[in-house]
């Protein structure tokens, strides 16, 4: 790739990922959208990683637009969509939470225009696309890279709308796809660093905040394993396989092949925070409608629709996405080796706001 659009910047991923794309490689060129109202958060993104990249400053450009817009709300002339060779398509709507409308209109309808868009750039090699391993919706059981329709039907909206992104782009038989779903997205393995405080943060927030023998709800058998990687081992993966021909048309899991069960990060998180609690059986229907009730939300502060992944009885196989990280020499770090880093860092920043769901 030479000149690459990019859309979900300065998001999650975004951010980390165009700093070492345009580290990696002198001739890589970033053309991206930006939502009017995240210009401020961009520029000083974009500032932060040129400063790390110096070369980058002359490689690195903002344009604002709008995915949910017809021709992405593009000014006439901001995109030479003839110079464009790759696309990266990560901007979604990240919200367990979220309406089916709000759900279509950013996740589906928004990716139909970005394809609409590279339809245009004539000189396209790639288009990657970050879907999300929970496609798989309530199906039971293995689902790997080759599983799409199995039959699933979803816990939420965000689950249903970006299954139908997905589906958006693998009907696109022209174009030079790779589609991406990352499990459950944690912070680096080394420092520990997030700015995306969802899914497991919330259980550590909740125990860091409740005494020593509190009741603590055990929702279903604490069997179900829980899919969590670091956002360095994403990054990584994408960096190589954005370069690599063999990833076209081909369906990637970032996922963590030996996940940890609830109970057992129940007992991890427990531990390292130095807590101790009473543990209570609750049923997955009983617990949803209790997180619901205000004054239970302010003790464990965790949002309802949390608690299907508790009970959620997926394994994701990612054996054919191994064999193509092999030869670049990355695997995703086991869980108990790195924990460690995420709990330091999440105890000296625990004051800050969570936000967001799952990726």
């Amino acid at each position: 790739m030479n000149k690459v659009f990019v859309t979900g910047f300065p998001g999650f991923i975004g951010a980390r990922l165009l700093t070492e794309l345009l580290r990696k490689d002198e001739t890589f060129e970033v053309v991206a959208l930006v939502q009017p109202k995240f210009l401020g958060a961009a520029e000083t993104s974009r500032a932060r990683i040129c400063s790390e990249v110096p070369s980058a400053s002359s490689r690195f450009a903002l344009v604002t637009g709008d995915i949910t817009q017809e021709k992405l709300g593009l000014g006439e002339g901001s995109v030479r969509s003839e110079e464009i060779t790759g696309i990266l398509h990560l901007a979604a709507a990240y919200d367990l939470a979220i309406s089916r409308q709000r759900g279509m209109t950013i996740n589906v309808e928004g990716t139909q225009n970005v394809i609409a868009f590279a339809r245009g750039c004539r000189n396209l090699l790639r288009f990657d696309y970050v879907s999300t391993a929970y496609v798989s919706g309530d199906h039971r059981g293995s689902f790997s890279e080759s599983d799409f329709e199995v039959g699933q039907k979803f816990k939420n909206y965000y689950e249903e709308t970006k299954y139908l992104a997905e589906e958006v782009v693998r009907k696109e038989r022209d174009l030079p796809w790779t589609i991406y779903r990352p499990g459950i997205v944690v912070g680096d393995s080394v420092t520990g660093e997030t700015s995306k405080y969802d899914g497991p943060y919330y259980v550590m927030k909740t125990m860091d905040a409740l005494p020593n023998h509190f009741p603590f709800p055990k929702i279903g058998r604490g069997d179900t394993e829980v899919n969590l990687v670091p956002i360095d081992f994403i990054v990584k993966a994408m960096t190589a396989l954005t370069g690599d021909r063999e990833s076209i048309g081909r369906t990637i899991h970032l996922t963590d092949p030996t996940p940890l069960r609830v109970s057992q990060l129940e007992t991890l998180f427990a531990e390292y925070l130095g807590k101790k609690f009473i543990s209570y059986p609750l049923t997955p229907g009983l617990a949803r409608y209790a997180m619901r009730i205000g004054l239970v939300r302010k003790v464990y502060t965790m949002p309802y629709q949390l608690v299907d992944y508790f009970v959620h009885n997926v394994h994701y196989e990612s054996d054919a996405t191994a064999k193509l990280l092999a030869k670049h020499k990355i695997v995703c770090p086991k869980f108990t080796d790195y924990f460690p880093n995420l709990i330091k860092f999440f105890k000296n920043h625990k004051e800050e706001q969570l936000q967001g769901i799952l990726i």
